[in-house]
C-alpha cells in the first residue's frame, strides 16, 4: 500500500467513526471516533439560528475549523458544490440560501458520512440537494456547472491538493468563485514541523503553508486570491478562509468536461 493510499484510508476510517459514533448517539456531540473535538473547531463555528434549523447529528456531524458560508455569499438561484460534506451541515444551510431555484451538492468518500448525510437531508425536508460519493481529486461533476465551491477544513486532508484545486476550477463556471475554510501553516514551518504538531487526520500535518496554498491556486489559474486567517489552531498553524475566483473569460468550450 502507498504512502497516499494509507493515509487516504486512515483519514476515511476516522471519519466513518465520527459518523457512526454521531448516529448512534442520536445527536450527541463528537468528534472522529467518538473523541471530543476542540472548542474552534466544529459547530459553534455557526450562527445558532443556523444550527437551530437542522437535526441534531448534523450540527454533531460538524468537525470543520470554520464556517464557509460566512464567506461563499451564496445567492439565489446558484449552484453549491460542498467538498468533503460529511454529515451535511453547509450542504443543506446552501439550500435553504440557493432557495428552490437552486441546488447543492455534497461531495464525500466516506460511505457513512453520505449515509449520515442522506438521514439528515430527509430529516430536513431538503428537496434542492444530491449527495456525491467520491474523492474531491477526480470531482464527478461536468465541467462549468458549479456556481460555488465550499469545503470546512478538508482540503489539508487531501493527498493530491494540486489535483483538487484544478478539478474545483475545472466544475467552476466562469466567474464561479469558492468561498473555503482549512488550515493554512505559517510559511516558515516545514512539512516535518507541521507534523510535529499534529497528525494528518487532525487537519494539521497535512496543511499547506499560505504561499504553497495562494501559489497551489494560481496554478490552477486562480484570481483574486485572498487568504485571511482567522485563528491559531496550532503553534504556527492557522484556521482560514480562502476565497477565489475563476475568471469569467475562461472559456465554457474548453474541454473540462
Amino acid at each position: 500500500m502507498s504512502q497516499q493510499t494509507e493515509l487516504r484510508e486512515t483519514v476515511r476510517a476516522r471519519y466513518a467513526a465520527a459518523a457512526t459514533a454521531v448516529a448512534q448517539a442520536g445527536g450527541g456531540c463528537c468528534g472522529p471516533g467518538g473523541v471530543e473535538v476542540d472548542e474552534n473547531f466544529g459547530a459553534t463555528l455557526y450562527a445558532a439560528a443556523d444550527r437551530d434549523q437542522l437535526p441534531a447529528e448534523a450540527v454533531a456531524a460538524s468537525l470543520g475549523c470554520g464556517n464557509p458560508l460566512a464567506v461563499a455569499e451564496l445567492r439565489e438561484g446558484e449552484r453549491v458544490l460542498d467538498l468533503g460534506s460529511g454529515g451535511g451541515i453547509d450542504v443543506l444551510l446552501s439550500a435553504r440560501r440557493v432557495g428552490p431555484t437552486g441546488k447543492a451538492y455534497g461531495l464525500d468518500m466516506t460511505d457513512e458520512m453520505l449515509a449520515l448525510a442522506l438521514a439528515n437531508a430527509g430529516k430536513a425536508g431538503a428537496t434542492n440537494v444530491e449527495f456525491l460519493k467520491g474523492n474531491i481529486e477526480a470531482i464527478p461533476l461536468p465541467g462549468n456547472t458549479i456556481d460555488v465551491v465550499i469545503s470546512n477544513c478538508v482540503i489539508n486532508l487531501s493527498v493530491d491538493k494540486p489535483a483538487v484545486f484544478a478539478e474545483t476550477f475545472r466544475v467552476l463556471r466562469p466567474g464561479g468563485r469558492i468561498g473555503i475554510s482549512d488550515v493554512v501553516a505559517d510559511d516558515h514551518l516545514t512539512p516535518a514541523e507541521r507534523g510535529e504538531r499534529g497528525s494528518y487526520v487532525s487537519c494539521i500535518a497535512g496543511a499547506l503553508t499560505f504561499t504553497e496554498y495562494r501559489e497551489g491556486l494560481q496554478a490552477a489559474g486562480f484570481t483574486d486570491i485572498e487568504i485571511t486567517p482567522t485563528f491559531e489552531a496550532a503553534d504556527g498553524m492557522h484556521s482560514a478562509i480562502v476565497r477565489a475566483t475563476k475568471p469569467a473569460e475562461s472559456a465554457a468550450g474548453c474541454g473540462c468536461q
